[in-house]
């Protein structure tokens, strides 16, 4: 089928000739997302390097990867596109076509994610991007570009969240850290991260089927998310975790605050179980633990670039090709976007724009 041409106009760009440039194509592919009155028309459109924003690096996409917040900017009256129409895709590996910025250059493999990208700047859903320098991160030694996808934004949010939870002093040895909502992309990135670290992984899911695909991960133990409710009706749960990685928030992370050990903390930085949590002063008075909240939109270049690099060293291949659940082509996302806000995706979905 011939795509159709997109709704209305994209902002208009540069060529994307750049200070050093290599064949940028005259065409291409992008799924596109567009309001249409009161729903939402979503679908692949063929584009023109011109319908790009300005920016210094014109990419050729060679992976994107399907997360929740792709599939939120669906949702007729969401709140997270913030342009109209808009390329999603909050992460992009590739290869650089065209360049401005001096340290970067063509022929280059880059990881772009965080920032306005899939959001307020077209993303990674297309076989041609273009981003600022300032955003780009130079593809690490020791990965390929799809297992950097692998990673993307899910892996570098589990690794931010270990980072701060080692900075407040947890170590292997001190005692079960849990991790909530185990099977997504976010929470396996977690277990696999942290099983591999030396510690004692407990993995929460409503998903009782994936019990062995989080043992194969390093859980050492898994339990139903149901046994985190438990001790609702209290102020205080017994003391069970040095320290958590929450991917759900909700009554999760309120069920986890009451059951933290005495100086622990808990890394949050999910909100598919609800964006508000009730908490007494209790946790953070009586038993010293502290709330970490996780942000990898705004995380400065030189951090994000740090953290890819200890990434790169963090897991065995094997490890990430088995988080992969499939992969899907442009034609193939709007079934993959609805499966995410589902929550029937278990690990990652890659996406090949090139098909």
């Amino acid at each position: 089928m011939t795509p159709s041409p997109p709704p209305t106009p994209l902002a208009p760009g540069r060529s994307g000739a750049g200070r050093d440039a290599a064949f940028v194509p005259g065409s291409f592919s992008a799924f596109v997302v567009a309001r249409a009155g009161d729903s939402i028309d979503a679908g692949v459109r063929r584009l023109t390097p011109g319908d790009l924003p300005p920016a210094e690096v014109t990419v050729k996409v060679d992976w994107s990867v399907v997360n929740y917040k792709d599939g939120m900017v669906t949702r007729p009256g969401n709140r997270v596109a913030r342009i109209d129409p808009l390329v999603p895709g909050v992460d992009l590996v590739g290869t650089v076509l065209a360049t401005d910025t001096p340290s970067i250059g063509v022929g280059e493999q880059v990881v772009v994610h965080g920032y306005d990208l899939g959001v307020a700047h077209h993303g990674g859903f297309s076989e041609l991007a273009r981003v600022p320098g300032a955003w780009v991160v130079p593809l690490p030694d020791g990965l390929t570009a799809r297992r950097a996808a692998v990673i993307g934004t899910a892996g570098f949010t589990a690794a931010l969240s270990l980072r701060r939870l080692e900075h407040h002093g947890l170590r292997p040895g001190d005692g079960p850290v849990l991790v909530t909502g185990a099977t997504g992309g976010v929470g396996s990135m977690a277990v696999s991260l942290l099983a591999s670290r030396g510690y004692q992984v407990v993995a929460s899911t409503g998903k009782a089927a994936e019990r062995g695909y989080l043992l194969g991960l390093g859980a050492a133990e898994v339990i139903d998310r149901a046994e985190l409710a438990g001790t609702s009706d209290r102020t205080l749960g017994p003391e069970r975790w040095a320290g958590a990685v929450d991917c759900v928030g909700g009554d999760s992370l309120s069920a986890i605050l009451r059951t933290l050990r005495y100086g622990a903390a808990v890394a949050a930085s999910g909100l598919t179980g609800g964006s508000a949590f009730e908490s007494t002063v209790y946790p953070f008075i009586v038993r010293n633990a502290s709330l970490i909240g996780i942000d990898t939109v705004q995380t400065p270049i030189e951090e994000r670039r740090l953290v890819w690099a200890e990434l790169a060293a963090a897991w065995p291949p094997a490890a990430l090709d088995g988080m992969v659940e499939g992969e899907v082509g442009l034609e193939q996302l709007g079934p993959a976007l609805e499966r995410i806000l589902a929550g029937g995706v278990r690990g990652r979905i890659l996406v090949r724009p090139a098909g």
